[in-house]
């Protein structure tokens, strides 16, 4: 059985100020790269084969970080696992949204990438995996958005928060007729560590 790791990119100063990102290429900030950091030394302890990463700065940064602790593997750049694209909302908050469009800005024609289109381009990515490498273990760097999409629908049944928390640590297990997700959205690593 092959095993994926979805991590999400550390924090960004869009993400804090809760603006769309999408397809914009927003760097990490100096707290998403220390982010990366944790991600990167709690996940040099795990076995892993090789590193998938989307091509946004956000997310291939953090998937560098974490390369450099798992030397001699892997790291290969995979478009599919870029973010929902965001139309003509990216940039914008939730209140400019509503400023501009009203609302119910979400049921307008803004641009999204369609639902069909996200989860058709995560689930192809998702069986060349399974092809190419059958028993081993994928990390995989990208976005909450995406990451969110793909759990549904690897895991219909299955019981998830659509908030992925950013360098949280998600792991499946691709079975032939069911997958099973044996860790959801942990950030046991960014805890700080009491000193005694």
């Amino acid at each position: 059985m092959t095993t994926i790791g979805f991590v999400r990119h550390g924090v960004t100063a869009w993400n804090k100020e809760g603006r769309a990102q999408g397809n914009t290429d927003v760097p990490l900030d100096e707290e998403g790269i220390q982010m990366a950091e944790q991600a990167a030394e709690r996940i040099q302890f795990e076995e892993w084969d090789v590193i998938y990463t989307s091509p946004l700065i956000r997310a291939k940064k953090t998937a560098e970080i974490i390369a450099k602790k798992l030397p001699g593997i892997d790291f290969i750049q995979d478009k599919r696992l870029g973010e929902i694209g965001g139309g003509i909302i990216e940039g914008t908050t939730e209140a400019e949204r509503i400023a501009k469009w009203g609302l119910d800005w979400r049921n307008q024609d803004i641009g999204f990438e369609p639902e069909d289109v996200i989860i058709s381009r995560g689930m192809s990515f998702i069986e060349e995996i399974k092809q190419n490498y059958p028993g081993k273990r994928v990390l995989v760097v990208s976005h909450g958005g995406f990451i969110s999409r793909l759990l549904y629908a690897l895991v219909p049944d299955g019981e998830f928060s659509r908030d992925i928390g950013n360098t949280s640590v998600t792991i499946v297990e691709l079975g032939n007729h069911e997958n099973v997700c044996h860790l959801f959205n942990c950030m046991k690593h960014l805890e700080v560590k009491e000193v005694q």
